[in-house]
């Protein structure tokens, strides 16, 4: 159910802050869900696989404006899709307790620090409410999201323990509950300019995501992942790639597009 970490979470291990929660030859985890399918408040980067044909295919919301990476990933990589799909499909219709015992049995042993969903989120109350009793069950482990499923968040907001951070995502059906409520957001932008100009810092690693110390701080994401071809968002990866701007990760260090 759990899944090594990926280049950009590798990083993690680097980041002072985060190091006691890596002592012991921890190491960083992530657990994903199906794209799009586990993601009910997601508007302006909603994009999903559809089977058509036998094959998979990417099929993008009525208002995407930039295209959800990580369903991207689930049309090439089968396995990709294959174990988010099961992860999925595993956990609904389960009580939060059964989801509770479900990923903390699966959970590994040596796991120091889980992000929770590269792909998906949280797509029920219960959901949500299981992954938070996972953290407070957990408290020598650090766990963090980024959600557009806000208003379970809110209802829960006073039981956040320091070990879950999240982060507002924004692009969501519920985006006006980000500033009523106070909730630290990122942004994705198209270019480091854009980013000054909200005043924000990128994150390139993950660290303002994950840092508990600076979970009161906004941030913003440049766009990355396969885009609309003609879109906006293409245009800026391509922007991007034209000025050598880092802003997707390969194992080796490299720029991807």
């Amino acid at each position: 159910m759990f899944s090594k970490a990926n280049a950009k979470l590798e990083g993690l291990a680097k980041v002072p802050a985060l190091a006691r929660f890596l002592e012991h030859c921890r190491k960083v985890y992530s657990f994903d869900l199906l794209s799009g399918h586990s993601c009910p408040f997601a508007e302006k980067c909603l994009s999903k696989v559809k089977m058509a044909d036998g094959k998979r295919k990417i099929q993008d919301g009525p208002k995407t404006e930039f295209r959800c990476f990580s369903a991207s990933q689930e049309v090439v990589y089968t396995n990709t899709y294959n174990r988010r799909n099961d992860n999925l499909q595993s956990l609904r219709g389960l009580s939060m307790s059964g989801m509770v015992d479900l990923i903390s049995s699966n959970q590994p042993k040596n796991l120091g620090i889980g992000r929770v969903h590269v792909a998906g989120d949280f797509f029920n109350r219960d959901y949500f409410n299981a992954w938070l009793q996972v953290a407070i069950d957990n408290p020598d482990r650090l766990y963090y999201a980024y959600t557009k499923s806000l208003p379970y968040w809110i209802d829960r907001q006073s039981d956040i323990p320091y070990n879950f951070v999240l982060t507002a995502s924004r692009g969501g059906r519920c985006d006006n509950l980000i500033t009523k409520h106070g909730l630290r957001e990122s942004v994705v932008v198209y270019s480091e300019q854009e980013a000054s100009s909200l005043g924000l810092e990128i994150d390139h690693d993950d660290s303002h995501a994950a840092n508990p110390d600076t979970r009161e701080q906004s941030f913003a994401l440049l766009i990355h992942g396969v885009q609309p071809a003609g879109s906006e968002a293409a245009q800026a990866i391509k922007a991007l790639k034209d000025a050598n701007v880092q802003f997707s990760y390969s194992r080796k260090g490299k720029v991807n597009v």
